[in-house]
């Protein structure tokens, strides 16, 4: 269990595993520079030489590498890159079918929509997703979600992500007016960055928010 709450002199304190945290922060990376970074850069390359079928199919045979050599490396492999790459396969392969690189390309842009619409939406009734999707990635004391405070600060993630998400599909179509290869570009370097960048800057905003909350301390094992 990455983290538990515990008491300490009147406090709430919340406990997190450093191990736990690099783990995972190297888990996602890898997952995201294997199922969106690559794949990007790899039909990228082949519109720019030998087509949009030829770099499709780069895709789909990539897709299938990088399953093939975790089953080689692993007992099994990991649900999220398995839906992941589930995902890819599916859009690329609908994309192939059509011969139509945008399709590729639509169907990043219209999740980033819906997500957007999901955070805000969330955000504007008064029920963040961000503090039910927290709890699967650390165990925080149940105080939080009862705090007024607290529940701001989820709030204010909440609106973050999704106001991040809208830069995202903005920038994806201003990309795609300028080409498919310019959008596949921003879908797999600039997007990518985006998101890292918004990663970060929702967590040190939640750790600021939960540091000034004179009740609830930090610590690391």
């Amino acid at each position: 269990m990455p983290s538990r709450p515990a008491a300490q002199q009147g406090a709430c304190a919340l406990i997190i595993d450093r191990e736990f945290v690099r783990t995972s922060a190297l888990r996602a990376g890898r997952m995201l520079l294997e199922a969106v970074v690559i794949p990007a850069l790899l039909l990228y390359a082949a519109l720019a030489t030998v087509g949009q079928v030829w770099g499709l199919i780069s895709v789909l045979a990539w897709s299938g590498l990088i399953v093939a050599v975790r089953l080689r490396t692993q007992s099994s492999v990991p649900r999220t890159l398995l839906l992941a790459v589930l995902m890819l396969v599916g859009r690329t392969s609908l994309s192939l079918a059509l011969s139509s690189i945008y399709i590729y390309v639509l169907q990043p842009i219209a999740g980033s929509l819906l997500m957007a619409l999901i955070f805000l939406g969330s955000a504007a009734i008064g029920k963040p997703i961000t503090k039910h999707l927290a709890r699967d990635f650390i165990a925080l004391p149940q105080m939080l979600f009862h705090d007024k405070r607290a529940h701001r600060m989820f709030t204010q993630v909440c609106i973050l992500w999704g106001a991040s998400r809208l830069i995202d599909v903005g920038m994806s179509m201003g990309f795609l007016q300028l080409g498919a290869r310019n959008a596949l570009l921003s879908r797999g370097v600039f997007s990518t960055v985006l998101t890292l960048l918004t990663v970060g800057v929702c967590i040190a905003w939640g750790w600021s928010r939960l540091r000034k909350m004179p009740d609830f301390t930090i610590s690391f094992a």
